[in-house]
């Protein structure tokens, strides 16, 4: 019997330290999914540990809502394990889930964690439209300023062997930026 850990943030750059500690005291192997959405459909190192898991092994994770995305998914992955017969152990929500009691316990940890997703996601939803009729500009900084673009756009008129690529390479950027900014810059200007 082998017990199989699994983790997943949602950013990058989320801090999964507490979960490798909890995991490593109860489990055989951790597998990490970095950056991946609980609402992303494809999750390969999700779907790994499930190839991996044979009859008689244990999924574990930290707590539920680190490997379901609903309680629909929830439940629908739950039946798949136990129709493998593999078992399901969550750190925080102490539950047996081939107990009634248990899998009812399952079912609302998994709908509060869903409540808690949909609440996180409208909060954060109504914050940016704030921000937004605020006048707040949203989303990543542009790297080149309209002097920097006016200026590509009069030497590569000016100046026929001049190329978008050594243009962009000499302002820091990617032709891919250049060509997006100037062909904003034209579109305000029409």
């Amino acid at each position: 019997m082998q017990r199989l850990g699994y983790i997943r943030t949602s950013t990058g750059n989320q801090l999964i330290d507490r979960q490798v500690l909890a995991l490593q005291e109860a489990c055989d192997e951790i597998f990490i999914e970095e950056g991946t959405s609980a609402v992303k459909k494809h999750r390969p190192v999700y779907e790994q540990v499930m190839t991996l898991l044979q009859p008689g092994d244990v999924l574990v994770v930290s707590s539920l809502d680190r490997a379901f995305r609903s309680v629909l998914d929830a439940l629908g992955e739950l039946d798949k394990l136990h129709q493998r017969r593999i078992q399901f152990k969550s750190l925080t929500q102490d539950f047996d889930t081939t107990t009634p009691e248990g899998k009812l316990l399952y079912v609302i940890a998994a709908a509060l964690a869903e409540w808690e997703r949909q609440t996180i996601s409208r909060r954060t939803k109504e914050g940016l439209k704030a921000a937004q009729e605020r006048g707040r500009l949203l989303g990543r900084p542009t790297k080149l300023d309209k002097n920097d673009v006016r200026k590509a756009i009069e030497t590569l008129k000016s100046n026929p062997a001049q190329t978008i690529t050594n243009l962009a390479a000499s302002l820091g950027v990617s032709a891919r930026t250049l060509s997006r900014a100037m062909r904003g810059s034209r579109e305000q200007t029409v």
